[in-house]
């Protein structure tokens, strides 16, 4: 039988995993697909410094990607370059040569995935990308398949390996996050443009994906509520745990009566959660389906292998699939074209949350009173309350609250007062969920 041709763009870090793997483990797959799988065609920005074919290979070596998209003997191309552009065209363009894609690039799929998929179909082609979630968990085939008989009601995922490294740091360590930063920089698990792993964006790419498919909604990026951790500190850690809570960045989507929620953001989880000892560079998504109740799915979410091992299984699937009608296939985000549901995404407004406050207060009588006054406005129930011993006399105190569940506009506007009235000049607002 006939062999799958794949072409590389990119041998970085996740491409190089992606050749080792097929070559390291090409007669298991060959079993299990009945057809071998080879790379014909490779390309990097630094072909001369490439190690992983050999000089006497038949793999034809380029360092312009375009050489591989435009191959004719290349039937899969797998697109591991990231980023927005050159990444949409050269997809683009595979597909209108009438080429699969695999990709592992989240950013393209978040932002440009509806353009790229409706190509796909219109061109009777695949394109796969399970590596652009959770690097080597299935969880797009485990949401999009193993879990297709159920209602999604809501899923929460651990999803940027960078941040919960650095919160888990914070919390074993008693470390700042700054420090931690710079350490997660020197040992690779941060760009030196950290911006995406710590203010969320990379995350809000993934839930972009996660909710389109749980929700069967269009992807939409742009409404995915997204804030970083940057602004915590050791003081929120460790009052977090005197209150039984853990810090991890969080991405949520869920269905309610109103619409969809999509955030991103640091969420206070109770320590007993399983989830919430999900530690260092590991990830994990929680998902709750009407049919099956809670299913947790964990593991590495970056890495060379821990990703080609997703990059690998897509191309598989894909050779599984060349002599199968267009019909049958399972369709990009599980919905049929035309299919998808017409349900609102809520702004941040309408989000529906408890919450753990940290105010700076003034060390006098009566200020938690006031505080309670502000609340009771808004209708916010206070649920529990830490109040700080002053070091030095005359020193601010902090005064950590944790409220019910409150509608966020509500909270938005108590916060709003609070600073205004000078009882506190700033107040750190963490997201709780109970997860249960």
């Amino acid at each position: 039988m006939k062999s799958v041709r794949v072409g590389l763009m990119g041998l970085g870090t996740v491409g190089g995993g992606t050749a080792t793997v097929l070559l390291r483990n090409a007669e298991d797959i060959s079993r299990r697909v009945g057809r071998s799988i080879e790379v014909v065609r490779a390309a990097a920005r630094e072909i001369s410094e490439q190690t992983i074919f050999s000089a006497d290979s038949n793999v034809k070596l380029s360092d312009d990607a375009w050489d591989v998209v435009n191959d004719e003997n290349v039937d899969v191309v797998v697109e591991l370059i990231g980023g927005y552009s050159p990444a949409r065209e050269l997809v683009l363009k595979a597909i209108e040569n009438g080429k699969h894609v695999v990709t592992a690039n989240k950013a393209l799929i978040a932002m440009h995935g509806d353009e790229i998929f409706a190509a796909a179909n219109a061109k009777g082609v695949s394109v796969c990308y399970e590596a652009a979630v959770a690097g080597g968990i299935p969880i797009i085939k485990a949401m999009r398949e193993g879990l297709t008989a159920n209602k999604i009601e809501w899923l929460a995922g651990i999803i940027n390996g960078t941040g919960n490294f650095i919160l888990t740091e914070m919390r074993d360590k008693g470390r700042d996050f700054a420090d931690v930063l710079a350490e997660a920089q020197a040992l690779g698990y941060a760009e030196a443009d950290p911006t995406f792993d710590v203010e969320g964006i990379d995350a809000a790419h993934k839930l972009t994906i996660l909710a389109s498919i749980a929700f069967s909604i269009p992807l939409q990026f742009d409404k995915t509520f997204t804030e970083g951790i940057s602004k915590i500190t050791t003081e929120d850690v460790t009052y977090a745990e005197e209150l039984g809570y853990r810090i991890k960045h969080l991405g949520v989507a869920r269905r309610t009566d109103k619409g969809i929620e999509m955030r991103v953001h640091p969420t206070l989880i109770p320590e007993k959660r399983l989830i919430a000892n999900v530690d260092g560079v590991m990830n994990a998504v929680l998902v709750q389906g009407d049919a099956v109740g809670p299913t947790l799915y964990y593991g590495a979410g970056a890495g060379a292998e821990p990703t080609a091992s997703a990059v690998v299984a897509d191309i598989i699937d894909v050779a599984r699939t060349f002599e199968s009608a267009t019909d049958n296939k399972v369709t990009s985000l599980g919905y049929q074209t035309g299919q998808e549901a017409h349900i609102d995404v809520l702004s941040s407004d309408d989000f529906v949350t408890a919450n753990y406050l940290r105010l700076s207060v003034d060390d006098r009588p009566g200020v938690l009173a006031d505080v309670a006054n502000i609340f009771a406005e808004q209708g916010i129930s206070i649920e529990a309350v830490i109040q700080k011993e002053p070091e030095h006399e005359g020193d601010k105190v902090s005064l950590i609250l944790l409220t019910q569940k409150v509608q966020e506009k509500k909270m938005n506007a108590a916060l709003a007062k609070v600073e205004s009235t000078n009882i506190s000049d700033s107040v750190t607002r963490i997201r709780v969920e109970q997860l249960d």
